[in-house]
């Protein structure tokens, strides 16, 4: 039996698991993130962030005199983490709305006659945004770092298979023949430029808020700037060019800049999910014994790692939208749309953690079965090829009438079987100019590839040049 519920009806034993999202779920929580990024957006590392912000603040302004320089010595050795009481700061939260007049009551406290220089100047919204864009700088670093990864991943796949020969498809039909390096190394190329746009965003979001009020420094004087240059650096982080209290835009371009990655992600996780159908059964997620089994069906082996990709990928682009709706605020601090971004920055970054770790894995394992996709390349008995065909013959009878030839001889193999070779080789048009060996190789999938093998190149030189 379990224990009994409280007066509100909810269970209370503490031996259950009591997450009721999937990013802390027991059950879900390293499918859909992970367990570094999950720290970084802990309540324990958010507190934490929110007393480096005070002792920062309380070290700059003690380094331009404006508080006693032994205050703030105080202050930065006795303002611990592991003295504050949860519980209470709970509670007082609840009450005040914000975490920050609870958090600087207990650290008064901490601090004895110290204490009443904590947060000197400061308004609740300096040291919770501040605190934000330090977990956002690092989750943006541990971000670049799984990107990082992920392309070494896809420069070995792409350089592996740049001559495999497969089906490319347009509109869900065969097009032209393409090779599977070609399409990895479009997944590849994706992944450079977002390495990119990480390094150009950092500078951006990983900036200090310190600004007062109504954002304009009134409470120290002549000297917040100073101060504000002063705290930033006790941070490692950079000063803004005006108070960011209302101007989302930073923290509206990461989240959106997650909804790309994971964008990306969704596109290649709708791919191998589609080549590994079992029609198709082009490509297979690493085995693990069980992963993927269905519990009625033995024979299934479901692409798991794909469908978290994509479940992420929906999910953050939600997100996404809701930052760029939070942009919208009023005056000079905002009555509601901040809040918004409390829920939609920690998923955000741990859902995409979850979804790059889930690449990881998929693609550093994924199974290429190259017999099948030769295979599959030749179920339209040739007329893949047709145009290779058609511009083959086209400087001998002109370009029209060489379509007007290849169209009947494809007509011949839907309406009476065979082979394109077949048909075009049954045609006096065809054979007063190509033996068979020429209509052979005219028909090989395998030989129009057009620079399908040469972008590869281009892409994985390119991609070395990205800067890390």
């Amino acid at each position: 039996m379990f224990a009994a519920t409280n007066s509100r009806g909810y269970m209370t034993s503490p031996a259950l698991p009591l997450s009721s999202t999937v990013v802390d779920s027991i059950l879900f929580r390293d499918a859909f993130g992970t367990q570094k990024m999950r720290d970084i957006f802990s309540d324990g590392a958010l507190i934490q962030r929110y007393i480096d912000a005070e002792i920062a603040l309380a070290k700059a302004e003690a380094r331009v005199g404006i508080i006693p320089a032994d205050a703030a010595e105080v202050i930065a050795r006795e303002s611990r983490i592991e003295r504050i009481d949860f519980d209470h700061m709970r509670h007082e939260t609840d009450i005040v709305g914000y975490p920050i007049l609870p958090l600087v009551h207990q650290l008064v406290e901490m601090c004895g006659e110290a204490g009443r220089y904590v947060h000197w100047g400061a308004t609740t919204q300096d040291i919770m945004d501040t605190a934000v864009a330090l977990q956002v700088r690092d989750a943006i670093d541990s971000v670049a770092d799984d990107i990082r990864d992920l392309r070494g991943i896809l420069r070995d796949l792409a350089k592996k298979h740049r001559d495999t020969p497969m089906a490319g498809r347009t509109h869900l039909q065969q097009a032209l023949p393409v090779t599977f390096g070609y399409k990895v190394a479009i997944w590849l190329a994706m992944f450079d430029r977002h390495q990119q746009r990480l390094a150009e965003l950092r500078p951006r979001v990983a900036v200090v808020e310190f600004a007062g009020a109504a954002g304009t420094l009134a409470s120290i004087g002549e000297a917040g700037f100073a101060v504000q240059k002063a705290m930033a650096e006790e941070l490692g982080l950079g000063v803004p060019a005006t108070t960011w209290h209302v101007a989302r835009d930073g923290f509206a371009e990461a989240v959106n800049l997650l909804a790309l990655v994971t964008g990306s992600l969704g596109k290649i996780a709708l791919d191998i999910m589609i080549m590994a159908s079992t029609e198709f059964a082009e490509v297979y997620e690493p085995f693990v014994k069980g992963r993927g089994a269905s519990s009625t069906m033995p024979q299934k082996r479901n692409p798991i790692s794909s469908e978290l990709m994509l479940a992420a990928s929906k999910a953050v682009r939600q997100h996404a939208g809701l930052m760029v709706d939070a942009m919208v605020q009023d005056f000079e601090r905002a009555t509601g749309p901040w809040h918004a971004e409390w829920i939609a920055i920690p998923e955000s970054f741990i859902l995409s953690s979850g979804a790059l770790h889930q690449a990881k894995f998929a693609l550093g394992g994924l199974i290429v079965d190259e017999a099948r996709m030769k295979h599959n390349l030749g179920i339209t008995k040739g007329l893949i090829v047709a145009e290779a065909v058609m511009m083959g013959m086209a400087p001998h009878i002109g370009r029209q009438q060489a379509h007007d030839v290849v169209y009947d001889a494809c007509r011949t193999v839907n309406d009476k079987g065979g082979t394109l070779a077949e048909a075009l080789s049954a045609l006096p048009a065809v054979t007063a100019h190509f033996d068979r060996a020429t209509i052979d190789r005219l028909t090989d999938p395998a030989n129009y590839l057009g620079l399908a093998p040469a972008m590869v190149d281009r892409a994985l030189a390119l991609s070395v040049e990205v800067s890390a």
